[in-house]
């Protein structure tokens, strides 16, 4: 049963010694121009130098993000209001050189970005990523950590957060740096339902708090939803993860002014979007479905390269095909399972992926392997200067979700067994236990868990430390789903962006590696003047002259680059695009075995 809760319940668990020696005050005097006041005091210090730092990243996301720019008017005093001496080592840290054992920091931050990696504050709630808002200090790694909100007077603000809580609705503990600055919080006049799920003996309490512009009604049907996800997702490992808390919350900002993320914690998750529960509900549970999977992969079953979390330093991982891969693969499967997405669209939404990953040039320079470790480079990260993504970059999320499809159909082909079997086992080895794994770790694992070492090896060699794509084709048939070009017959130049410019059609994006413009020698900033002797000035042009070609024929360009007027020749092809339809679209026979392979396959887990 899903409850409206009330405060007192949202705040149920277990709580840490009053006694924290980091204490932190948090303020919204000035919220409406996005500011908060901030306050941290260290007690019982050790002599020496203390070195405070912003961080520099955050948990579940691998870029630099520089926390630190949205810092200021830092004030540091030795808690009786005696100024102390400040040294800037670098743009992150400020140094106290000398003090007597108490020192307390008081800072500005701003912050306007709701997601799963920045702040924001206004005169709505104040949505916190702790390593986005909170300055901490080297060497206290494993100090408690206690700390107060102040809600503007008469906001009606309540607190969603993983934090423990206390008998005092806005002051919280952390048990120390690493699960305090894991534990996002939000505080808002949110809509809150929850519901109880049993395992490990214990009953755990399943919290959504919605921040939303809607109506009761729709926070109800939604939560309704949620629970069915949430209820496939436990199917599959037998028993929710063992909250620390007591509790899994789901912390959702879905507002006009939010941005689109997901972003899992131990024990929650941060969900945000523009979308609204009255006309995106089903899309927004892609997300959630997604986030709550992470607390078994990713937040327990752990990369070794991911333990512990660097704060001040990028973090590469060579397992992220895995760790988002395999989570985005059982993102719709879940939804689909819960009766909530039909056959026929679930079928259609494994096109994008297979099709991108079967056709991508980037197959040529990485392996998912080494797709994971350029994370770094793609996961929000920020620069200015043109990257060749077309060519060279398949998502660790797509490429790993399309092995994951294979695997599990493979093991339900072959060994009569499924990849819920499969990362069951994974989770008694490595999560239950919390050991982190390695790439050699899951290998071995399969090879055990099939009895046969030699196929786990031969799928690692060529679908994860390679750069070979399956059998989809094959793989898909047993469900009576049929892997297709999307356009037989149809010309093709490359998948390409063009803005019609005056007499020709600018190349907004680069070209990719094998397709016809490319070949041809176009690439991003050249434009068109005309193709096949047809002048380019409109997508009705662009529509016409595809339409008058036929693959195989070869034909004039002309166009502008930098190197000046050019001519050359297109050679057109057929539309290499896939998609993926069940056989009853395509007009095929599907036989009582296929039948039955997609219900063992698509069917519900948890009797929804």
């Amino acid at each position: 049963m899903i409850k409206s809760t009330t405060l007192a319940v949202l705040l149920l668990g277990p709580v840490t010694p009053a006694t924290a020696q980091i204490r932190y005050d948090v303020m919204f005097p000035n919220a409406v121009h996005h500011e908060a006041e901030i306050s941290v005091t260290y007690s019982d210090l050790p002599r020496g130098p203390l070195e405070l730092r912003m961080s520099r990243s955050s948990p579940g996301r691998y870029a630099i993000h520089e926390f630190a720019k949205n810092v200021y008017d830092v004030r540091v005093d030795d808690g009786g209001g005696r100024p102390l001496g400040v040294e800037r080592p670098d743009p992150y840290q400020w140094n106290v050189p000398e003090h007597a054992g108490t020192v307390r920091v008081r800072y500005t931050l701003y912050a306007d970005r709701a997601d799963g990696t920045y702040s924001q504050i206004d005169e709505t709630h104040a949505h916190m990523n702790m390593p986005a808002t909170f300055m901490w200090a080297r060497g206290l790694d494993d100090r408690p950590v206690e700390i107060a909100f102040h809600p503007p007077e008469g906001s009606g603000w309540q607190a969603a957060t993983q934090l423990f809580p206390t008998d005092d609705p806005m002051r919280f503990t952390a048990p120390n740096r690493q699960y305090f600055l894991d534990s996002p919080t939000e505080l808002s006049d949110f809509a809150l339902r929850t519901w109880d799920v049993e395992g490990h003996g214990e009953r755990y309490t399943i919290r959504l708090a919605v921040h939303h512009r809607g109506t009761d009604a729709q926070v109800d049907q939604y939560a309704e939803m949620v629970r069915q996800v949430v209820a496939e997702e436990i199917a599959v490992f037998g028993s929710p993860a063992d909250y620390d808390v007591g509790t899994y919350t789901f912390i959702a900002d879905y507002l006009p002014y939010a941005s689109g993320d997901g972003m899992e914690h131990r024990n929650s998750t941060i969900l945000s979007s523009t979308g609204s529960l009255a006309n995106a509900a089903l899309g927004l549970l892609g997300t959630v479905s997604h986030e709550f999977f992470h607390s078994w992969n990713v937040e327990r079953i752990r990369p070794r390269s991911l333990e512990p979390f660097d704060f001040e330093h990028a973090n590469m991982s060579r397992e992220l095909w895995f760790a988002e891969g395999f989570t985005s693969y059982y993102t719709p499967l879940f939804i689909t399972r819960a009766g909530l997405r039909s056959v026929s669209d679930y079928a259609g939404g494994l096109s994008g992926g297979l099709d991108f990953v079967i056709n991508s040039p980037a197959r040529t320079f990485f392996s998912p392997v080494e797709m994971s470790m350029r994370a770094p480079f793609v996961d929000a990260a920020t620069a200015i200067d043109p990257v060749n993504h077309t060519n060279i970059f398949i998502s660790y999320y797509t490429w790993g979700s399309v092995i994951g499809l294979a695997l599990d159909l493979t093991l339900r082909g072959q060994f009569d067994r499924t990849l819920d079997d499969y990362m069951q086992t994974v989770w008694e080895r490595h999560g239950v236990t919390e050991q982190s794994y390695t790439v050699d770790d899951l290998e071995r694992i399969l090879g055990e868990f099939t009895g046969d070492a030699g196929f786990a090896s031969d799928f690692f060699s060529r679908y994860i430390r390679g750069r070979e794509a399956a059998d989809y084709e094959t793989l898909l048939s047993q469900a009576g789903f049929l892997l297709r070009p999307r356009n037989p017959g149809v010309s093709f130049f490359g998948i390409v962006q063009l803005e019609f410019e005056g007499d020709g059609a600018v190349i907004e994006s680069n070209t990719r590696i094998g397709e016809p413009l490319y070949q041809a020698g176009l690439d991003r900033g050249d434009t068109i003047l005309s193709l096949g002797g047809h002048p380019l000035r409109s997508d009705a042009d662009w529509q016409a002259i595809k339409d008058a070609h036929h693959p195989g024929d070869v034909i004039a360009v002309e166009y502008v680059g930098r190197g000046g007027r050019s001519a050359g020749e297109v050679r057109v092809v057929e539309d290499p695009r896939l998609q993926v339809v069940t056989y009853e679209e395509a007009g095929l026979a599907v036989t009582p075995h296929m039948r039955a392979f997609r219900v063992a396959w698509l069917g519900s887990r948890a009797g929804n």
